[in-house]
């Protein structure tokens, strides 16, 4: 996933280890789309990282799926 167009991660050499991170924290943007795509509901993501806001959550999922990668035809 290319995080660099979201507004809500940042990507910072020695931060964990160069992975796009929540902007203030070291939570991996990927692992909050990988739980709600693995059927985690939101308000267990809130609970899992009580950091983020149920908006801040909403907006990353939001983001990932309008910028997935498009299968080749």
């Amino acid at each position: 996933m290319e995080w660099s167009d979201c507004p809500l991660v940042e990507q910072i050499s020695g931060k964990a280890a160069g992975q796009p991170v929540v902007k203030g924290t070291r939570i991996l943007a990927d692992v909050i789309v990988e739980e709600f795509e693995s059927g985690s509901p939101i308000e267990e993501i809130l609970e899992n990282y009580p950091k983020l806001s149920e908006d801040t959550i909403r907006q990353l999922i939001s983001f990932a799926h309008s910028h997935k990668a498009q299968p080749h035809l």
